[in-house]
């Protein structure tokens, strides 16, 4: 997909120009809406004592995130982007 996506990107470099995407939009990021809070949720629910006990938290909870979950974010993406464009850009919740 990501390649499709970076072949279109190179065919059409037109297609969404620097000035009309959102620069550092969490909004439209589905690791900063989304990801990163289940992440958090199930990896710091316990305080960590070293570096290397949250990273190896932080891998059991990414594993742990169901592809039914990962679907639905993606899914949710779309509806996003369309309240982006009714918001002009602006935040939204």
């Amino acid at each position: 997909m990501i390649k499709t996506i970076l072949r279109d990107a190179e065919e059409c470099p037109d297609f969404i120009s620097r000035d009309a995407w959102p620069p550092n939009s969490p909004d439209l990021n589905p690791l900063d809406y989304s990801i990163c809070s289940i992440l958090e949720q199930k990896a710091c629910a316990k305080p960590h004592k070293t570096v290397e006990s949250l990273k190896r938290a932080l891998i059991k909870a990414w594993d742990e995130i169901s592809v039914k979950t990962l679907a639905k974010i993606v899914d949710d993406f779309l509806k996003r982007l369309k309240v982006c464009v009714e918001a002009e850009g602006g935040h939204f919740e």
